[in-house]
């Protein structure tokens, strides 16, 4: 049997290419809203960071998400962003 090719993405905060089923998807849709994409699949501008909280906080800290999503990401975002990503954090393994 043919091996698949596993999809790799880098991460915006340590820029480690990593499986893109272990990163989260941060995603800008057409409205310019940005959310946490779960299922990998939203239409819009996407990037990739990694489970870690210090990969949130350094991206936070070089504003590596707005960067990659050509958009300037309110304070507030980052808190729910922050929030979304303990609370998945919490529930994986």
């Amino acid at each position: 049997m043919k091996q698949r090719k596993i999809p790799m993405r880098k991460c915006v905060a340590c820029q480690e290419m990593i499986p893109k089923k272990e990163l989260l998807r941060v995603v800008r849709n057409a409205e310019g809203q940005v959310n946490l994409d779960l299922t990998g699949k939203a239409s819009g501008r996407g990037a990739y960071i990694c489970r870690k909280a210090e990969c949130f906080t350094l991206a936070k800290k070089r504003k590596a998400l707005d960067r990659s999503l050509e958009a300037g990401i309110p304070e507030e975002v980052y808190e729910r962003l922050e929030k979304d990503l303990m609370g998945i954090g919490a529930r994986e393994p």
